[in-house]
């Protein structure tokens, strides 16, 4: 054992922006999740009209902190240090094949080769994590105005169903006071594929979230890397080199 731990080496992996916005996701979307549940089953709870309005209206907050949290990963892709950056997250490209081609290789002689950043297959969950996380957030953003009329589109859609311009600062959730009916039916017609779209994804998401879970723990278990701790620390740990240790 004491042979092992000197064998041992330490790396910097994930900086404290990453960190932060993992832990910052994981909080969202828990709270996204448990929230758009009980907005989902809202009748079968027997929420009234006014609880559904809230509850939406907390959903559409915890959205916001999701979104620029989100758009901040977005945005670190192109500034963040090499495992951070999409070069390293995008899958398909020059460097994924070679990490894919080492992962065969080292699978079939026996030898792991163990990787700091995400390996090829994380690499293929990260972006289709990022991508439906994306796609709920854009969503979602639509939804927020079709249905409580919360920024960033709610002034537009009021405009869009008011009777006249002098009935848009009247216009509530749920109400028909100041609305043009026909308008009104316009804007849900439009609504519909946006909706359908984040239910969908919504259970797709989960799916994925499960899967990242599962694989998570199982290299926990089968490599001991660090791989969980990493998300707080940063580091990981590894007997032998990783093969992008100096790419």
């Amino acid at each position: 054992m004491a042979d092992l731990k000197q064998q041992l080496t330490t790396y910097q992996v994930w900086d404290k922006s990453v960190r932060i916005f993992h832990w910052f996701n994981v909080l969202c979307v828990l709270a996204l999740i448990a929230v758009g549940t009980a907005i989902l089953n809202a009748k079968g709870l027997g929420v009234s009209t006014d609880g559904k309005v809230l509850l939406k209206s907390v959903h559409v907050y915890i959205g916001y902190v999701f979104a620029i949290n989100l758009a901040w990963r977005l945005a670190w892709g192109f500034i963040g240090n090499r495992y951070a950056r999409w070069s390293a997250i995008i899958p398909f490209n020059a460097q994924h094949r070679a990490q894919l081609s080492a992962m065969m290789m080292g699978a079939k002689s026996g030898t792991p080769v163990g990787f700091l950043g995400h390996n090829p297959i994380a690499r293929l969950m990260v972006a289709l994590l990022l991508l439906l996380l994306s796609m709920q957030a854009i969503t979602g953003l639509i939804l927020a105005g079709t249905d409580v009329y919360m920024p960033p589109f709610g002034n537009t859609i009021k405009e869009w169903v008011a009777v006249d311009s002098s009935t848009v600062e009247s216009i509530k959730p749920y109400s028909k006071e100041g609305v043009d009916a026909e308008a009104y039916k316009e804007m849900r017609d439009f609504r519909k594929p946006i909706i359908t779209t984040h239910y969908y994804v919504f259970f797709v998401l989960l799916a994925a979230i499960f899967l990242h879970l599962l694989a998570v723990v199982m290299t926990e278990i089968k490599e001991k890397n660090g791989i969980v701790s990493a998300m707080f620390t940063g580091k990981k740990v590894f007997v032998d080199k990783p093969f992008d240790a100096d790419l």
